[in-house]
Parts: C-alpha cells; structure tokens; sequence
C-alpha cells in the first residue's frame, strides 16, 4: 500500500474518532440542557448531589485501592 494511502487511511480515522466525540459531548450537552428545563430552580441541588455521590463512591475506591496496597506490602515483608 503506497504511503500517501496510508497517510489517507490514518487521517480518515483520527476525523472520524474527533466526529464521535464531537457528537457525544454534543448530545451531553442537549441531555445536560433538556434536565436544566425539567428541573428548573431545583437543578443545582441535584447536580451537587450528583458530583457528591460520585465523590464519595470515588473517595471509598481509593481508600480500597490503598488499604489493599498496604495489606500487600505487610505480607511481603513478613
């Protein structure tokens, strides 16, 4: 396959990739826009719900993560 083929393929790919992403943060955003109609004046409180929620869910993972961390190098030291 001749190299200014290649070349052809490979921008092709990265145009269609930023095309999907484009199309995913936009449909993020019509989602985002429709919820803001919906709920009205209650919208903040249950966006800061969601990014609370999603903190803690994260904040509880890493503790896992370090305290499986931590029973792992004990055993190896023992």
């Amino acid at each position: 396959m001749p190299i200014e083929q290649q070349k052809f393929i490979s921008v092709k790919a990265v145009n269609m990739k930023n095309l999907i992403k484009f199309l995913a943060l936009a449909l993020v955003l019509v989602l985002a826009l429709v919820l803001a109609v919906l709920f009205g004046d209650a919208g903040p409180w249950y966006f800061a719900w969601l990014i609370g929620t999603v903190m803690i869910v994260l904040i509880a993972a890493s503790g896992a993560v370090l305290i499986e961390a931590q029973e792992k190098s004990r055993d190896a030291v023992k």
